[in-house]
């Protein structure tokens, strides 16, 4: 799992140790140096001969990136640091001319940054806000549209909202993020997590305190959290899905969100719904009509005019609201979700879906505003209604219970296609389906599951056809050989 914490849990952190001498900046340097020379000599076989330019800014952000350029060029790259201000880290910049490098200002230099193998963004730290600005900005701005080397952000993209991934100005994408002691929430967080590429950390002796801000999970946290049966499970045992999706005009999501909660391995799943021969034509497995469910899945292809399966909805939500059954709420369902719920109710809308649901409670947004600061938006919602909240996009956020935020990157762009977030339904009304009874005692699993969910989701899509386009129904006759590869490598 990767865990990240707060600029301030983080400079709280480094305060006893830089009281006591500890050679932070000396550690952080030499860490930048050593990813950076071995991403130069994977790039172009050799450090020596290599064209580096270091954006430098006035803070220790800029400090670090002068000790790296500094190291660098004395193992024989060509280094040129990049001045936005007339202040300068002084020892930094001694030490790069020192090694042979030079430090111009940022217009003399700017055809080197162009020109350059690999650029160093260490304009801002992590102790800056509200984006670049000045000549940063403008240095920053000339370079996005001609830099030809790899960029590589020090500690992270400068500009971007370290706490929150907003991006409040102009920021240099970064095909790699050296960090230093921990990451940082933004980081991980929509939108700047678009702008971070490869991220590493590098470990300067830092242990931050408090609860982690956001964190990531990987393939061995979802094997620990799936629902594996034992050996002597049943069906029932296993948990049992109800749902209810899809009609006449939209049979694809109940097949799809049924196909991917039987796939995904529940125990026994319940149709609900106007399309049950169309179900059980593409799924046997499947069981029409009421009986005890474990879960629910409740909106894939519910449409607003479709008042059979609103009242089914209904009724069943009131069952969740009486017995505490996990549920998932998606699409049409979203609209139905009463005034309050506990965070056993999963809601998975998109930005738009958001943006809707937040405007029945009072809240002035749009879908420009939700995708602009997601997770600012995902918690409110989370306030709002009670519910843990699974906001989809090319980086997925939850938050759930007890201040739990994750952020999954695991999907390719192919997955933005039709019928995708009925899978992901089927597929985490299954998981809460299996271990609702551990739900049931611990309602912040509901958010661990979600995120376990968008991972899985996003390792079948890279799965069922590496590298190209990708149908939702593709997707979920993967779930199988996902699930077993994730869990053999547990």
């Amino acid at each position: 799992m990767l865990l990240s914490w707060t600029s301030s849990q983080v400079r709280a952190a480094e305060e006893p140790l830089l009281a006591a001498g500890v050679p932070l900046m000396d550690r952080a340097a030499f860490g930048l140096a050593t990813h950076v020379a071995a991403l130069l000599r994977e790039r172009l076989g050799r450090v020596g001969g290599a064209r580096v330019a270091v954006l430098v800014g006035p803070g220790n952000n800029g400090g670090d990136a002068l000790l790296a350029g500094a190291l660098l060029a004395r193992r024989g790259a060509a280094v040129r640091a990049l001045t936005v201000d007339d202040r300068v880290h002084a020892a930094g910049a001694a030490a790069l001319r020192a090694a042979g490098g030079r430090v111009v200002p940022a217009d003399e230099g700017l055809a080197w940054a162009v020109d350059a193998d690999l650029v160093l963004d260490g304009l801002l730290g992590i102790g800056a806000s509200g984006g670049l600005r000045g000549a940063a900005a403008d240095l920053v701005e000339r370079l996005s549209a001609d830099v030809r080397g790899v960029v590589v952000a020090v500690d992270a993209p400068s500009g971007i909202g370290v706490d929150d991934g907003s991006l409040p100005g102009p920021v240099l994408a970064a095909d790699e993020t050296v960090t230093f002691g921990a990451a940082k929430p933004g980081l991980l967080l929509p939108p700047a997590a678009g702008a971070v590429g490869r991220l590493a950390v590098v470990d300067i002796g830092l242990a931050p305190g408090g609860a982690p801000a956001v964190a990531r999970l990987d393939d061995a946290d979802v094997a620990g959290l799936w629902p594996v049966p034992p050996t002597d499970a049943h069906k029932y045992t296993r948990g049992v899905l109800g749902v209810v999706a899809g009609a006449r005009r939209y049979p694809g999501a109940a097949v799809l969100s049924t196909t991917a909660a039987v796939l995904a391995g529940v125990g026994m799943v319940r149709y609900l719904g106007d399309v049950g021969d169309l179900v059980v034509a593409r799924r046997p497995e499947v069981v029409i009509g009421v009986g005890r469910v474990q879960a629910w899945v409740f909106g894939p292809g519910v449409s607003p005019d479709d008042a059979s399966q609103r009242r089914r909805i209904e009724h069943a939500l009131e069952g969740v609201h009486e017995r505490g059954e996990p549920a998932v709420c998606d699409a049409g369902a979203l609209e139905l979700l009463p005034a309050r719920v506990g965070p056993h109710v999963v809601l998975t809308p998109h930005a738009g879906e958001l943006a809707r649901l937040l405007a029945t409670r009072g809240e002035q947004v749009d879908r420009d505003v939700v995708e602009a600061e997601p997770l600012r938006w995902a918690r409110r919602a989370h306030e709002l209604t009670g519910a843990t909240v699974l906001l989809k996009g090319a980086v997925t956020i939850v938050v759930g219970a007890q201040g739990a935020v994750y952020s999954q990157a695991d999907a390719p762009s192919w997955l933005a296609t039709a019928g995708a977030g009925d899978v992901l339904a089927g597929l985490l009304g299954a998981l809460l389906a299996g271990r609702a009874d551990d739900i049931h005692e611990d309602p912040s699993l509901a958010a661990a599951l979600a995120a376990a969910a968008a991972l899985v989701h996003g390792r079948a899509a890279h799965r069922a056809n590496p590298g190209g386009p990708v149908a939702a129904r593709a997707v979920a006759v993967a779930l199988p050989e996902t699930i077993a590869a994730l869990l053999a490598g547990a």
